[in-house]
């Protein structure tokens, strides 16, 4: 035992100091961002997680762009980064995926997501896929293929709710659903239940050590993910067979079983777990922080509740909307843009250097990570007045983004990886909320704060007490 130890001591020391010496060499060669490496192995990861376990992380960055500016090095996740708070940098980082910059995730999502999803593709097979996806979730392919699913299944989902709910809960039974219906069109049954009951399990191993023995939530999401595939492969091969018999349903599914490409079932299961995740987890978290800050936010709310009681005026009670009903909320998509600025549900994105790039009289070298923050540009003074203030109206007079939109405001991502569903999960938000205002009353059931690790969330799941609208269609969130 005291061999071990020793072992373990002069191991640990000498490993410090070749850390240190190659640290200090790399620095002297390359013009590096100014910062701190922090601690050896650790780097300043537990100052990160800390900041993001509280309802206001930005002290963590904050701290380091006054001492070292907009752009500084760290050493996170147990690797050197460069974390970039300029929107300048951060497109370029964004444009040059494949070329300077490679897309890059812990071992963990990699190893849950599986290697042919969407998020890990990479050159002409992502460019494809990416197409592909986005085709499914076009402004004429919502309007006359998934309006209609939307409307009904966010009705059906509202339907059994009554007295105290979860509303993170219900938004992403909903969101879930929408998502298995989109890609393999199903409705909701006790199949597509038990499989979002394992999804919950795998997203919880994302950021999680991947090392089955050492962490319990990365072996139950590991467990999780094996059940996921297995269904979704029984799913696929049955589709196969009904695809080669000339029986094929216009979905995602279909179109990876007919395409000109020929995909293995490996490689479609992959690709649909990730999709699946993608339909899930950001947009659900988008409508309930929604419903939280017009809670917050009574004249915003007001607002809202007039445009959708003008819409559902126009209509019959059991009238499903229709795309012209969309297109009349303007103001509902000023409070999705403010929502998706306010609550950063992706706070930036990691990419590694391909070669010593060079950018704003700094290197980034090879190998390094390089962290693009869309939450320190959406919350930076410079391009939002009031920048950390729920103000939906500064997208109606455009007094919010001070510099170009496209630079500032990010929250779908962008270049070659600009999220392929951006305008679905605005639809799915607006349907969400238009029912929910027009059909209920709530307010909430107790205190809930938001914290942003490892996902951005509420506390509690936002508990809130409904009441049914009986007697009118029409109904409130009240603070």
């Amino acid at each position: 035992m005291d061999f071990l130890f020793s072992f373990f001591l002069v191991f640990s020391l000498l490993s410090t100091l070749v850390f240190i010496f190659l640290r200090k060499s790399r620095c002297r060669r390359l013009r590096l961002p100014p910062g701190n490496l922090g601690l050896p192995f650790i780097g300043e990861t537990l100052q990160l997680i800390s900041a993001y376990k509280t309802e206001n992380p930005e002290p963590f960055i904050d701290e380091r762009v006054n001492r070292f500016g907009p752009l500084f090095t760290t050493h996170v996740f147990g690797e050197p980064t460069v974390f970039s708070t300029d929107p300048e940098t951060n497109r370029f980082i964004l444009q040059n995926e494949g070329k300077l910059f490679e897309c890059s995730y812990p071992g963990s999502i990699t190893n849950l997501m599986g290697k042919h999803s969407l998020l890990l593709m990479k050159g002409s097979l992502h460019k494809r896929m990416h197409s592909l996806t986005m085709s499914f979730a076009n402004s004429s392919i919502i309007r006359d293929h998934l309006l209609d699913d939307i409307d009904r299944l966010i009705r059906l989902n509202m339907d059994s709710w009554a007295d105290r709910i979860f509303l993170m809960e219900e938004a992403k039974k909903i969101t879930f659903e929408l998502a298995v219906k989109q890609l393999m069109s199903f409705d909701p049954n006790e199949w597509t239940e038990s499989l979002r009951k394992e999804y919950v399990l795998l997203i919880e191993g994302f950021f999680s050590v991947p090392l089955p023995l050492v962490s319990t939530t990365y072996r139950r999401a590991i467990t999780a993910r094996t059940k996921v595939a297995e269904a979704l492969s029984l799913i696929v091969r049955q589709r196969r067979e009904e695809s080669e018999a000339g029986k094929r349903k216009e979905d995602m599914l279909g179109a990876l079983l007919g395409g000109d490409t020929a995909f293995s079932d490996e490689e479609i299961v992959d690709f649909l777990l990730a999709l699946l995740v993608a339909g899930y987890e950001t947009t659900s978290t988008i409508m309930t922080l929604a419903v939280k800050f017009l809670t917050e936010t009574p004249l915003a709310h007001a607002q809202l509740k007039e445009e959708h009681e003008q819409i559902r005026a126009k209509k019959k009670s059991s009238e499903p909307l229709e795309w012209n009903d969309y297109k009349a909320m303007p103001f509902t998509q000023c409070v999705v843009n403010e929502t998706l600025r306010v609550a950063n549900i992706i706070s930036g994105v990691f990419r590694r250097a391909m070669t010593d790039v060079h950018i704003k009289g700094y290197t980034i070298p090879k190998g390094w990570k390089a962290f693009a923050s869309f939450r320190a540009v959406h919350l930076d003074q410079d391009h939002f007045k009031d920048a950390r203030t729920f103000n939906p109206w500064r997208w109606q007079n455009k007094s919010g983004p001070t510099t170009s939109p496209s630079n500032v405001f990010t929250p779908f991502g962008g270049g070659p990886r600009f999220c392929p569903g951006s305008e679905l999960a605005r639809v799915e938000i607006s349907v969400f909320l238009h029912h929910l205002v027009t059909r209920f009353s709530c307010v909430p059931a107790e205190e809930d704060k938001l914290v942003f690790f490892p996902t951005t969330r509420t506390q509690k799941r936002y508990p809130i007490n409904v009441q049914r609208r009986n007697n009118v269609s029409y109904g409130q969130c009240k603070e």
